[in-house]
């Protein structure tokens, strides 16, 4: 098992219900095989540059522990939620 931090930033005007729900997939993909240690929402915070015309995006850091399979699945559905703007998922060297 490693560790690893994943960054997610949402589209402001995304709702909150939704945003729970794809953290709520992300979540279950990590518990299958590892666990969750935080989940941290630093809210709208204002982004370098623009994105898709947005000048601000909701920020979630999530640690958490598990194998490589499982950040890869992770990476996978990132790309696919519609919610997501950007994300990032690095490994911490212990």
């Amino acid at each position: 098992m490693r560790k690893y931090e994943m960054m997610l930033i949402f589209y402001p005007n995304y709702e909150e219900e939704k945003r729970n729900t794809v953290m709520d997939r992300l979540k279950s993909i990590v518990e299958t095989d590892g666990k969750v240690e935080t989940i941290d929402e630093w809210g709208l915070r204002k982004l370098a540059y623009l994105i898709d015309d947005y000048a601000e995006g909701y920020y979630v850091l999530v640690n958490f522990e598990a194998g490589p399979d499982i950040a890869k699945e992770l990476d996978r559905v990132s790309k696919i939620s519609e919610g997501i703007m950007r994300h990032m998922i690095t490994k911490i060297e212990e």
